[in-house]
């Protein structure tokens, strides 16, 4: 018996064997998803639009704003899923595993080898199938890298100056840092720093910007095509994200140039958990200045002092709590001092006067986000932020003497502070069902704060005092809902539909407003696209200006139940194709557009900011309406030693408003018929960069008096005709620098040498009337109107570092 059981068990466990192998193999399923990051292997940063494909199709996705990608793949005839990972400056990488299953796949990308390869000048990244094959229109990147290697004023980087040399975008004015989009005001640029909105985005009057480029990571300009998530301008959205920090180790950057110094520090708190960024920039004009001033206002028997300064901070935190969340905490400082302190102490000690004048402005904002993934192909992101921009003006004399044998003493202090406050609370979900479909929606509510105007004066005169105030606060509701699809509805047809709801509610006032949106390419060859896109935006916060060169006593204002909110429709149409030549790519696109602008609003003639408070302002403004249109050109190459770019624009920009200029249309100051940018960088080798850019423009419209006559002795009256009726000469300037990178045991030194307007041409700021000079009789200099130059040539250096 025993050996009967030793023969059977071998013959059970063969029929156990046949049995397990005959049993059926269980199905697979009917699609996979593959989701996850993609990360710069060297700094663990998240990757904004890396290209993530199956290998040998057509099907593939781009990761968001967060580094995150999902992608759906059918099982049907797939033996495996064979990922490829491909972003321009980094090497591809593959990733392979059987279609058994949805998984999870975080790839870490290494920098490109081959330093001479090029970088990407700019492109639509936000889709894997870039350029021509993207529906977005009107959207630019800049790297941060070939920000920095563009000519510098001053020797100073500066991100809006790179993109005023885009088509479509102008500056206001010699050296300015402003943004005039498509025919419209700055205001109407709706500019985020880590989705947190800055409202005056200028140092200095206007000639630098706030954005420190040694702490970004990713500039995106989007001038028309608005996809459903972004509102509340009506112009352009200028979308900046802040590095996170280096995750592996520390390491740090920042630059000497003749005005200002930066510096900036990022590396792991915990190794590839939680990591830190800190950015720091200062002026110290008022330093070198400082022993000139003093010396000159000794000569005049004065005592002071009189300078001027900004700096920025930047600081950002990031915790990894685990696969699926992740928490950001961000924060930037930015302030501009201006001040003027005079003492005028005489040999008497009872006699003396005191006089001490500011003038201070900036922004200050804050942000918590998190990122949850919910499931394989549900992200999520919750975001909370604060945002405050406030300019204060201070004036405070004091005098002291002696009248009849008595000592008297007189104080006057008067001051001016107009601030905007909000607090958002956003959310944001991306949803990847196919890889035909990527939908976006969520919603956000804003609590503004306005307190346009609060002036105090007191008066305190042999005793007496004397105290005035007056301003208040306005308090509004802005609330958006949006849903957004970017479709593939054929291999030739894609679309992005959406549709945001919008609202504002202030002083018992409910201002409701529907905004579609829709952009289509369809590809008329393999090479050929052809583009089209609507949208309709809501605007609800006004900024009321005086002036062209961006002074921080422009005034921002809610719409109210006199001044409605300000409407824009923009029609866009164009092609775009790829072009090869020896091996290179060039991107060459045309677009026209077309934007109809409602309940503009502008001063009253003679009106100002000034005694301007929150119960008054309406009453020293007009609405109006605006047109703007023109067709864009932009030639591109993105890699190779030699890149740069090729931009013209032929624009139209037209305002008219019932109480201006007689109720007649006219030219908006900053309607420029032609605009051209030649951008050229070659490198000649990995360390020595030459770059050059040369710009063309149209001089800007002014309004000058026609003819003058004397009423009187002492009266003349200037006869100004049409609003805008003159323009100023052609602006055009040619600026240089020259970059060589020195290797160290530490890191890198960069070395470069810039100049602005090299032939040195005398472009106009503005014109001011010179009266005739006349000598017995005789007319020797005729009355004219003479030109005022801001800039000439002007050469610098600066020092940048990496450790």
């Amino acid at each position: 018996m025993k050996q009967f059981y030793r023969g059977l068990l071998p013959v059970c466990l063969l029929g156990a064997g046949v049995a397990q192998a005959q049993a059926p193999t269980p199905p697979l399923p009917a699609r996979v998803t593959i989701s996850g990051y993609v990360r710069d292997q060297a700094t663990g940063e998240n990757l904004i639009g890396v290209a993530v494909v199956q290998a040998g199709t057509s099907l593939g996705t781009a990761t968001n704003t967060y580094g995150f990608y999902s992608l759906t793949l059918p099982t049907a005839g797939l033996d495996s899923v064979r990922l490829v990972a491909n972003y321009l400056g980094y090497e591809r990488q593959r990733w392979a595993a059987p279609a058994t299953g949805s998984a999870r796949h975080d790839f870490g990308l290494p920098a490109a080898a081959n330093e001479l390869a090029g970088v990407e000048v700019v492109g639509d990244r936000q889709a894997y199938d870039h350029g021509p094959r993207s529906t977005r229109m009107g959207t630019i990147n800049v790297p941060i890298a070939q920000i920095k290697s563009l000519p510098k004023l001053m020797g100073e980087t500066d991100v809006l100056k790179v993109l005023q040399l885009l088509p479509g975008v102008q500056s206001g004015g010699e050296g300015t840092s402003g943004l005039y989009v498509r025919g419209g005001s700055p205001d109407q640029n709706l500019i985020l720093l880590d989705g947190t909105p800055v409202y005056n985005a200028s140092h200095l009057f206007g000639f630098f910007s706030v954005f420190n480029a040694d702490a970004l990571n990713n500039v995106e300009l989007i001038k028309g095509g608005f996809p459903a998530r972004y509102g509340g301008r009506l112009s352009s959205v200028l979308d900046i994200s802040m590095k996170e920090g280096n995750a592996q180790e520390l390491h740090g950057e920042g630059a000497i140039s003749l005005i200002a110094s930066r510096i900036t520090l990022e590396g792991p708190i915990k190794k590839d958990v939680a990591s830190f960024i800190v950015s720091a920039r200062r002026t110290y004009l008022d330093v070198l200045a400082r022993p000139f001033i003093k010396s000159q206002l000794k000569k005049e028997g004065k005592a002071g002092s009189l300078g001027y300064y900004f700096y920025d901070l930047n600081a950002k935190l990031n915790w990894k709590v685990g696969t699926r969340d992740r928490l950001y905490l961000s924060a930037y400082r930015g302030y501009d001092n201006f001040y003027y302190d005079e003492r005028n102490a005489q040999e008497r000690p009872d006699d003396y006067s005191r006089s001490d004048n500011s003038l201070g402005w900036g922004n200050l904002t804050g942000a918590l986000r998190w990122n949850h993934v919910v499931n394989d192909k549900l992200f999520l992101n919750t975001h909370l932020t604060y945002s405050q921009y406030q300019f204060d003006v201070s004036q405070e004399q004091e005098r002291r003497y002696v009248q009849n044998s008595q000592p008297l003493a007189s104080t006057n202090a008067l001051s001016y502070r107009s601030d905007i406050r909000d607090w958002t609370l956003k959310m944001d979900f991306d949803y990847v069902p196919s890889p035909r479909h990527y939908v976006r929606f969520g919603g956000q509510f804003i609590r503004h704060t306005f307190r346009p105007g609060i002036s105090s004066q007191q008066d305190n005169t042999a005793g007496v005092v004397s105290e005035a105030a007056s301003g208040s606060r306005t308090l509004g509701s802005e609330s958006g809902l949006y849903v957004e699809d970017d479709y593939q509805l054929s291999n030739r047809l894609k679309v992005n539909a959406g549709l945001r709801l919008s609202s504002f509610y202030v002083d018992s006032k409910l201002y409701p407003s529907l905004e579609p949106r829709l952009a289509a390419r369809f590809m008329l060859t393999d090479e050929w696209a052809l583009k089209a896109s609507y949208a309709r935006t809501t605007q609800y916060v006004h900024l009321l200006t005086n002036s062209g060169i961006g002074l921080p006593t422009d005034l921002w204002v809610p719409a109210t139940a006199q001044v409605r909110p300000q409407v824009a429709h923009q029609v866009g149409l164009g092609v775009a194709r790829t072009l090869r030549y020896r091996g290179e790519a060039f991107e060459f696109s045309f677009e026209t557009y077309y934007k109809p602008m409602q309940n503009l609003v502008e001063y009253r003639e003679g009106a100002s900011f000034l005694n301007t408070t929150n119960n008054d302002w309406q009453s020293k403004v007009t609405s109006g309406r605006g047109w703007a249109y023109g067709g864009e050109f932009f030639l591109q190459k993105k890699t190779g030693r030699t890149t740069g770019w090729l931009g013209y624009t032929l624009a139209w920009s037209n305002r008219r408003f019932p109480e201006l200029n007689q109720g007649r249309t006219f030219p908006y100051k900053y309607d420029r018929r032609h605009d051209i940018s030649l951008v050229v960088i070659h490198k000649f080798s990995p360390t020595l960069t030459l770059s050059g850019t040369w710009v063309y423009g149209t001089g800007n419209a002014t309004t000058l008096a026609s003819s003058r006559f004397q009423l009187g002795p002492y009266q003349d009256y200037s006869d100004y005709g049409d609003r805008n009726s003159f323009r100023m000469a052609a602006y055009h300037r040619f600026d240089l620098d020259l970059s060589k990178t020195k290797k160290k045991r530490w890191g890198e030194v960069v070395n470069s040498i810039s100049i602005y307007n090299v032939y040195n041409r005398r472009n106009p700021y503005y014109l001011y009337f010179a009266p005739a000079d006349v000598f017995n009789g005789v007319v020797r200099t005729p009355a004219q109107y003479r030109q005022v130059s801001l800039f000439p040539i002007i050469p610098s250096v600066s020092k940048a570092f990496k450790f």
